[in-house]
């Protein structure tokens, strides 16, 4: 595998999702899912394309039932590569890069390997051409060992990942949000190695098109 981002050759997975979610209430509008205030997953907050009539007749709720404010959920597409070592996620708001740890550091580490520095300095050219203003770039491990170990080390890789990037975007000014979650928000079953793998990992995201105004 080359040291570049996931393309779309036969050897990568894509998978294209796009989600509507209308909700029906009897009397109580349906609330999205709740996330902590500072979780790296905020909900999906698009406007719908189309406005609804509640008191449309050809509606037929139930007796009793009211219509919920309808909600559109951004259309996702991911590409990583067959082992999942990177990951892209692309919605039509935003854009995150997803790096398993061992591709970058050695364990237990928050040295970047000698390979770390050109799938960073390519996800910094993919920031530039959407003319990002705000990079976030968080870290994650798995629950092995304690939860205060797992803050410290996500952390400290987060920020090598950032100088990495910042010395790659200097002079764009570009704005930073830089933290360590440790073992929290797994993608993955930590019961498994396999798991394990996929939850050790440095995300870098940001909004699509964010200076252009695309």
């Amino acid at each position: 595998m080359s040291n570049g981002i996931p393309d779309t050759r036969p050897s990568r997975t894509r998978v294209t999702t796009a989600l509507l979610v209308v909700a029906f209430g009897f009397g109580v509008a349906t609330a999205p899912g709740a996330f902590a205030e500072d979780s790296p997953y905020p909900s999906a907050s698009a406007e719908p394309a189309v406005r609804l009539d509640a008191n449309d007749t050809d509606l037929k709720l139930p007796d009793g039932a009211t219509l919920a404010p309808p909600k559109v959920l951004d259309i996702k597409s991911v590409i990583e590569d067959m082992g999942g070592t990177e990951r892209r996620e692309d919605t039509n708001q935003d854009i995150k890069f997803a790096l398993q740890a061992e591709v970058l550091f050695g364990k237990d580490s928050a040295k970047l390997s000698s390979a770390a520095n050109g799938r960073i300095n390519a996800i910094a050219a993919e920031i530039k051409k959407q003319d990002a203003k705000k990079v976030r770039v968080f870290g994650f491990t798995d629950n092995l060992g304690s939860s205060a170990h797992g803050d410290v080390l996500s952390k400290e890789r987060a920020e090598a990942v950032h100088n990495v990037l910042d010395k790659a975007l200097a002079a764009t000014g570009i704005s930073y949000e830089i933290r360590g979650y440790g073992e929290q928000y797994p993608i993955a079953d930590n019961s498994t190695e396999d798991g394990r793998k996929k939850n050790r990992r440095v995300e870098v995201s940001f909004a699509r098109g964010e200076g252009s105004g695309s």
